[in-house]
């Protein structure tokens, strides 16, 4: 009876560890798809990546659409910018259901071949949750001068 009393005891006690919420999940992926990006692990980066992924970069004119168009793209990034940070600001993220939203702002720099650049801007990524993980369908940017 008391080895059973010390085992509940134990058990009771233990600390629990929790998983980590929708919201902290969203922010953890978009620092590991960044993270992704300035290591140049297009790879990596495209395991947050929805196949019908769309986006209106800062300069873009029109949507692009596609997974696949998002990682040529990137992979053009990472072959042209070296020494990439990038840092979120304010962010702010709302989930429903297997929808969610993140809105923040952003700073970057790094460097291309014409030299150290600088960027922030703002920024809204939407999140579906599809097999149990939250995958970013949707990028918006704006570049704030």
């Amino acid at each position: 009876m008391k080895n059973a009393i010390v085992l509940l005891t134990l058990l009771f006690s233990a600390p629990s560890f929790a998983a980590p919420s929708d919201e902290e999940q969203i922010r953890s992926n978009l620092v590991d798809m960044w993270a992704a990006l300035e290591e140049g692990d297009i790879e990596q980066y495209a395991k947050y990546v929805h196949s019908d992924y769309t986006v209106f970069g800062e300069g873009d004119v029109y949507l692009a659409e596609g997974k696949a168009l998002e990682l040529r793209n990137m992979t053009d990034w990472v072959g042209r910018a070296s020494d990439v940070h990038t840092e979120m600001h304010h962010a702010s993220v709302t989930v429903r259901g297997d929808t969610a939203w993140a809105t923040y702002y952003w700073t970057d720099a790094g460097y291309t071949d014409q030299g150290r650049f600088t960027s922030r801007g703002k920024s809204t990524r939407i999140f579906v949750r599809e097999n149990g993980r939250w995958l970013c369908i949707h990028g918006h940017f704006t570049a704030v001068e």
